[in-house]
């Protein structure tokens, strides 16, 4: 485990499909590949923001080739949704983005599954 420090932010900003709003959320972590801090953080995310406000979708969006937020993202619960083209500009080029969002009370969420084997009925 990390010592001394911060071990990133995590962040959330409002967003709305017309009158509906929902949360767009990320994370900016150092350096810790295959800890499962990420998936940890985001999980926390989550939880927090469906705790603390009405809304019912948390999105998160990352560059295709950012594999090892994606499985972070589906480990947190969310469920992928789509590639956006062409949306965000590095290095020179422009960046295709996969769109993740979970909605409130998913079943799909690992840490809310009901029945015999979550050991929560």
């Amino acid at each position: 485990m990390f010592s001394g420090g911060a071990l990133g932010i995590v962040a959330w900003r409002r967003t709305s499909a017309g009158r509906t709003p929902y949360w767009n959320v990320g994370a900016q972590l150092r350096p810790s590949r295959g800890r499962g801090i990420g998936t940890a953080a985001q999980r926390l995310l989550v939880d927090y923001l469906f705790a603390h406000s009405p809304v019912v979708r948390l999105e998160a969006d990352t560059e295709t080739g950012n594999v090892a937020e994606q499985r972070s993202l589906e480990k947190a619960g969310f469920t992928r949704e789509g590639v956006m083209r062409a949306v965000g500009f590095r290095d020179g080029q422009w960046r295709d983005a996969v769109r993740y969002a979970v909605i409130r009370g998913d079943t799909a969420r690992p840490d809310t599954a009901e029945g015999p084997e979550s050991g929560r009925a």
